[in-house]
C-alpha cells in the first residue's frame, strides 16, 4: 500500500485575510476539491490510499462529500484532523475543559479518521513553550534535550488519545539543524539515531497496543524545512526512513510505513519514489510560485510520477 498524505494548512482562511484559501467561502472551496478528486479517479488507484489532514472547520464538508458520493464504498480516500488533543471527552467524565483543544471524539464525529501528530510545526510549538519556562525544565543535561523529551511524552499522549477513539495516526519525526550539528554527514549520524530513536520510543509508547489501528511515520528534516533551505537528498531519505523502520523494528517488532514529509512535489515524486524504504508522502502546496496553493489537477501528477 502507498500512502499520499495531504496537509491543507490554512486553506480555512481566505487570501485576502492573510490565508491560502482562493474563494471567501472555504467551506464551500474543499468541497469542489473532494469532488474534483473524486471526478479524478485518485481514490480509486489501487493499493493507494489518499487521506486529506485539514483544519477543523473543513472537516465535516470533505468528509460529506465523500459519504454521500455514489462512488463512496470504492474510495480509498480519507479524511484527518491536524493533531487532536492529549485527553479525550468520556463518557460520564469533564466534557466541557477543552476550550481551544480539539478532543479526538470531536474529530471522528467531524469525519476524521486519521490524526497528524509530532508535525514540525507542533513539535517547534511545544518546544518554544518549555524552553521558555526554564525554571520548569530543570535538571540533567541541557534544557533543549529535556524539552524534547517532554514534548515526545505530550505527543504520545496526544496519538494514544487519537487511537482510543477509533482513529489511524500519521505520527511525525525529525531532526533540527541543533540536533544534526556540525560536520559531514558520516559524522552527524550518531547524534541523528540518538534523536529519531529518543522521538521513535518516546512518542510510539503502547501504541503498538491497538492492533486494529494504522500508524504511519512522517520523516519531517526540520532542519531543511523554509524558505531558501536545501533538502535533503535520496541518499539521506534512504538512510533516515530505513533507519526509522529499523529502529521499529527493534523496539517494536514491527516495521510501520514511512513517508517522506520534506514536501512531496512534482519535482521530486520520482526520486522518493525510487526510495526503497519510502512508502509514501506528504503533500501541502502544488504550486510554489504564480498563484500559490493547492489543485487537484497538480496532485494527479505528483501521484502519476510517484506511482
Amino acid at each position: 500500500m502507498k500512502e499520499i498524505h495531504i496537509n491543507l494548512k490554512r486553506f480555512d482562511v481566505p487570501r485576502k485575510q492573510g490565508g491560502l484559501c482562493p474563494v471567501n467561502d472555504s467551506s464551500e472551496w474543499i468541497k469542489d476539491i473532494m469532488k474534483d478528486t473524486i471526478n479524478s479517479g485518485l481514490g480509486e488507484i489501487d493499493d493507494l490510499r489518499l487521506c486529506f489532514f485539514l483544519p477543523e472547520s473543513l472537516i465535516h464538508p470533505a468528509y460529506d462529500v465523500i459519504k454521500n458520493s455514489p462512488k463512496a464504498e470504492d474510495l480509498n480516500l480519507f479524511i484527518g484532523s491536524q493533531g487532536v488533543y492529549r485527553e479525550d471527552v468520556l463518557p460520564g467524565k469533564n466534557f466541557g475543559a477543552f476550550t481551544s483543544n480539539l478532543p479526538s471524539a470531536a474529530a471522528v464525529n467531524l469525519g476524521a479518521s486519521w490524526a497528524i501528530i509530532g508535525h514540525s510545526e507542533e513539535r517547534k510549538d511545544k518546544e518554544e513553550i518549555l524552553q521558555s519556562y526554564i525554571s520548569v525544565v530543570n535538571g540533567e543535561g541541557s534544557k533543549d534535550s529535556r524539552a524534547s523529551e517532554v514534548v515526545n511524552s505530550l505527543l504520545n499522549q496526544e496519538a494514544l488519545a487519537g487511537m482510543k477513539a477509533g482513529m489511524n495516526i500519521l505520527f511525525c519525526v525529525g531532526e533540527t539543524a541543533e540536533e544534526q550539528g556540525q560536520g559531514d554527514f558520516s559524522s552527524q549520524k550518531p547524534r541523528i539515531i540518538e534523536v529519531l530513536r529518543s522521538q521513535l520510543i518516546q512518542g510510539l509508547d503502547s501504541l503498538t497496543g491497538y492492533a486494529n489501528r494504522e500508524l504511519v511515520i512522517g520523516y519531517e528534516p526540520r532542519w531543511a524545512i523554509g524558505p531558501g533551505k536545501i533538502p535533503p537528498d535520496g541518499e539521506y531519505i534512504a538512510f533516515i526512513s530505513a533507519l526509522i523502520k529499523e529502529i521499529c523494528l527493534d523496539v517494536y517488532g514491527i516495521t510501520f510505513p514511512v513517508i517522506y514529509g520534506g514536501g512531496l512535489k512534482e519535482e521530486n515524486a520520482a526520486m522518493i519514489a525510487g526510495v526503497p524504504s519510502i512508502d509514501g508522502g506528504l503533500v501541502a502546496l502544488t504550486r510554489f510560485s504564480g498563484e500559490l496553493g493547492f489543485f487537484v489537477e497538480d496532485l494527479v501528477v505528483i501521484v502519476e510520477k510517484y506511482i
